[in-house]
């Protein structure tokens, strides 16, 4: 991917939910996301956050706009297709671990290459014991997540979100569901990850002093961006 194209580009999109009566959530969303950025999404629940990040991890389609990924138009794909770009180009970090109990630290982080090949797994077994060292758990890597606290099980999650070399992590309050100094940990370990791998996270928070410490913080408003600062 060229330095200067953008991760991910949303253009004019909008979500309207239909469950009998139409719910506009979002309106008009014009948004570059460049590589490297560290981004935080920040509004009042109910602002439409959760929804934005989901259209941009191809979790859900806009009801109007284009969504352009790794300089691709992917608005309109199949469901196929969609999960296709989901593994090759996205990881996702979630409030809760999500780790499989019935497989260890190691193998969790692998598991994304697990599913796209052998091969893949193989080739990223290495890395991803490094990336491991390197959030403070390679004394763990063959115990199973029980076994594990908090605050290591998320890093464990975040490691796994790197597994298949994505070019954005989608991050969905993260240190939602830690204490404060685990929180706190969690996030420094995500900018620390940004910083060295060099890729776009994207975070979604209600937390103003992680907000604060990106390199491009959104705020949304009633299903609209508000404000950008950079």
């Amino acid at each position: 991917m060229n330095a200067i194209q953008p991760v991910i580009e949303l253009r004019r999109v909008g979500k309207i939910y239909n469950t009998g009566v139409p719910t506009p959530v979002l309106f008009d969303i014009d948004l570059r996301l460049m590589p490297g950025e560290f981004v935080a999404v920040v509004g009042s629940s109910g602002s439409g956050k959760t929804t934005l990040l989901n259209l941009m991890g191809l979790l859900d389609s806009p009801s109007s706009g284009e969504i352009i990924l790794g300089g691709k138009p992917v608005s309109e794909l199949s469901d196929e297709n969609r999960a296709l770009f989901r593994r090759d180009y996205l990881g996702f970090i979630f409030q809760f671990h999500y780790l499989l109990p019935e497989f260890n630290v190691l193998e969790n982080a692998l598991m994304p290459c697990r599913i796209k090949s052998k091969h893949a797994e193989q080739e990223r077994r290495n890395e991803m014991i490094a990336l491991l060292k390197q959030v403070g758990v390679e004394d763990r890597l063959h115990h199973y997540p029980k076994q594990l606290s908090g605050g290591q099980q998320q890093r464990v999650a975040i490691v796994r979100a790197l597994a298949n070399n994505p070019v954005l992590v989608l991050a969905d309050e993260p240190t939602g569901n830690l204490d404060s100094k685990t929180g706190r940990m969690v996030f420094a370990l995500m900018r620390e990850l940004n910083r060295t791998t060099h890729k776009a996270f994207v975070m979604v928070t209600h937390d103003e002093s992680y907000a604060r410490e990106a390199d491009h913080m959104i705020r949304i408003v009633d299903g609209r961006i508000l404000s950008e600062a950079r």
